[in-house]
């Protein structure tokens, strides 16, 4: 037997439950690991809420570390013992022993302990894609990054500065504010302030490049004023509630803007794709490039605890859930 969380329905922290479930034997392309740390993020809270639907029972969580204890027939990329991690468009993590598919592990460098890879993996992966794909990041660019002191935005700040971006990092506190300055960003704005003047300002009244918003409903148009004619906006989260509905016509009326809705798994949907991510990912944290910030750890069976903490903005970086 092995512990778990699952919902059986949707709602606040409290609809999670620890349960015990059996884990079976992996099939041909599968294998079975032992989880020994499991990433938190929002897309964990959107589905325990509803704002995301998932079949009833569910178990969240997408990204984790673990010890492979078994191999399906099929698979020759790992064997028992390796030790890997994952970032999965199928929910499942929070879990102390999963069955899953090979070809969404990768293995985690000998110079990157577990917990960094856990909480690495989906934010990682997500800057990965902001920064390389979604929009292809150059030294001339301005960038305004809301939540920058939180798991994704702590990300994007070091490796936009990496990259030789100007960062113009947006917080809730004064607290985090430090915490964005130390990673990097070169102006830190306060979300109580008027940050798209501040932003406006500091880019010469021309705006920024790209914005990349994961806050939504209380930020989103606000990225939009904040970008300069023909910029991008990048909504990749909603932890403030969906951002509105919006006629394209005012992406015209504020300087023929893009707007993109990306989800990760799209990005590296295919194994190489995969593989080319998480090597780049890898390689900056084991350089010293990207630091992860990991603010808080839980007990897994504690989770419902660790959701509380993050929906009120009481953690910095990323969390952890220890199983």
């Amino acid at each position: 037997m092995t512990g778990i969380i699952r919902f059986y329905e949707t709602g606040g922290p409290d609809v999670l439950r620890w349960e015990s479930t059996e884990v079976g034997e992996p099939g041909r392309d599968e294998v079975r690991l032992r989880h020994t740390a499991v990433g938190l993020n929002f897309i964990d809270v959107y589905e325990r809420s509803g704002l995301y639907q998932v079949p009833l029972p569910a178990t969240p969580g997408k990204e984790a570390a673990g010890v492979v204890e078994a191999v399906g027939a099929r698979v020759k990329h790992l064997q028992v013992g390796d030790r890997v991690a994952y970032s999965s468009g199928q929910s499942g993590s929070y879990a102390q022993a999963r069955v899953m598919a090979a070809d969404r592990l990768v293995k985690i460098p000998d110079n990157i302990d577990d917990n960094t890879a856990a909480a690495a993996m989906l934010k990682g992966l997500t800057a990965q894609a902001l920064l390389r794909q979604v929009y292809k990041v150059r030294k001339s660019d301005a960038l305004l990054v809301h939540a920058a002191a939180g798991g994704v935005g702590s990300i994007l700040v070091q490796w936009a500065r990496h990259l030789g971006a100007t960062v113009i990092a947006v917080v809730g506190s004064a607290a985090k504010a430090d915490v964005a300055r130390e990673l990097g960003a070169q102006h830190v704005l306060l979300s109580d302030d008027d940050w798209v003047a501040q932003a406006k300002a500091i880019t010469g009244g021309r705006g920024v490049t790209v914005a990349y918003d994961s806050v939504g409903k209380d930020t989103f148009m606000g990225s939009l004023d904040a970008l300069r004619p023909r910029g991008m906006m990048v909504s990749y989260g909603n932890a403030s509630g969906p951002p509105p509905a919006i006629s394209p016509l005012e992406l015209s009326k504020r300087g023929s803007l893009f707007l993109t809705r990306p989800t990760l798994f799209h990005y590296i949907s295919t194994r190489p794709a995969l593989a080319r991510a998480a090597q780049e990912l890898f390689d900056l944290i084991g350089r010293g490039v990207i630091k992860v910030q990991i603010g808080q750890t839980y007990p897994l069976s504690d989770a419902s605890r660790a959701h509380a903490d993050l929906e009120a903005r009481r953690t910095t970086g990323s969390t952890v859930l220890i199983p």
